[in-house]
């Protein structure tokens, strides 16, 4: 019990801080011994595909294509391209009124990931810019995406998600803000050592060149398209300033939706991205793509459990009343967990209390990862789903 009690706190520990903590190092090692990465700037622009796929998006055209239209990069040079596969509410109606706007659509609905290999063929740009209705791009983001792709060795780039007042907001906006500041601290980072893992649908883009068609029923597209380029041997960088702006789940209940959704695709993808695990053929990818997302789909959330267990195991010989090491961390755990439900029941009343939210997202993301794993094996995790209502 205290093996599995030891190496459950270092999983944890590790997949939560310590991989975080590793990765700034290893990045100052780098950087101290070679110098910082250099600058790139394209010297002549080229064309460029922003294509959004949506699905009955009507309530956000007009928002996103002002946003789009809006964006600094020179307008003959920037390719306004829609999806719109299966939307039966007037959204293909609404678009069409925009005279630089590109429609693309068909009545019947199979899912964004049919929509999008469809669209990628009919794109004649080098560049291919993928964005959702519903967020809004920075208005530097095209051109700062670019820039990145000056460097030939970059296949993919990675834009940042932010999530908008955040501060705001409820249980599931002050969790979901934290975790991509989290997130985008690390992929900062990850891009200097190398290579970012997996970047968001929010804003991703890829040279056209490199993209194959992904299988209907892919659950992460973004994720599983951005990881295929970088075992190619291209890297995907980032840049903060190059993001993606959206509201928050309305409310933890929808966020958890979300997040088992995630999870679900989250064990589809290393299925299928099994190679990678291999470290001595893809080495400091392979460690990074286990570092920084396959430990929180598997072992993590296990361990969680295992460490509860164990710990109450190791607490009963002595009493878990008593001032012992094994019983004061058990009830740190349970401390834990107990704010975590009282979080849960404060967002259900309403009442906002921010030291709460953070212990109740983090059990619900791990929640979350045991939800999607029976999804998984029971297959019962369609492609075709209702996004999560937003703020």
């Amino acid at each position: 019990m205290i093996i599995v009690f030891g190496l459950s706190v270092l999983i944890v520990f590790y997949t939560y801080a310590g991989y975080g903590i590793l990765l700034w190092l290893m990045v100052k090692i780098k950087e101290s011994v070679r110098g910082k990465p250099e600058k790139y700037v394209a010297k002549e622009l080229p064309d460029v595909t922003l294509l959004v796929s949506a699905y009955n998006e009507k309530d956000c055209v007009e928002a996103k294509v002002k946003n789009s239209q809006a964006l600094e990069y020179p307008t003959d040079k920037l390719h306004l391209v829609w999806v719109t596969d299966g939307s039966d509410d007037g959204t293909p109606d609404l678009l069409r009124q925009y005279p630089d706007v590109v429609v693309h659509h068909r009545p019947e609905r199979a899912g964004k990931i049919s929509a999008m290999n469809r669209a990628v063929k009919l794109a004649t740009t080098p560049v291919i810019i993928f964005s959702d209705a519903n967020t809004m791009l920075g208005r530097e983001s095209i051109r700062r995406i670019v820039d990145l792709f000056a460097n030939p060795k970059v296949g993919c780039v990675a834009g940042e998600k932010r999530i908008c007042d955040f501060e705001k907001d409820s249980a599931a906006g002050a969790g979901e803000g934290l975790y991509w500041k989290y997130e985008s601290f690390l992929k900062s980072y990850d891009a200097r050592l190398y290579s970012v893992v997996g970047a968001a649908g929010e804003l991703f883009a890829i040279r056209r060149e490199h993209y194959a068609d992904v299988e209907h029923d892919t659950l992460l597209d973004d994720f599983i398209i951005s990881l295929r380029i970088a075992m190619q041997g291209y890297t995907t960088q980032y840049d903060p300033e190059a993001y993606a702006c959206e509201t928050s789940s309305v409310n933890v209940r929808e966020e958890l939706k979300r997040k088992i959704r995630i999870a679900a695709g989250g064990f589809q993808s290393i299925v299928r991205l099994t190679p990678l695990l291999n470290i001595f053929r893809y080495g400091i990818l392979s460690f990074q793509y286990i570092s920084h997302r396959v430990l929180r789909w598997t072992l993590a959330p296990l361990s969680l459990l295992l460490l509860l267990v164990s710990n109450l195991a190791l607490a009963l010989p002595t009493g878990i009343f008593s001032c012992g090491f094994f019983p004061v961390v058990l009830w740190l755990q349970v401390l834990f967990y107990a704010m975590a439900g009282v979080g849960w029941f404060l967002e259900n009343h309403h009442i906002k209390l921010k030291i709460l939210f953070v212990p109740f997202y983090f059990f619900i993301m791990n929640l979350a990862v045991y939800a999607g794993f029976f999804r998984h094996i029971r297959k019962s995790q369609d492609v075709i789903w209702e996004r999560a209502k937003r703020r």
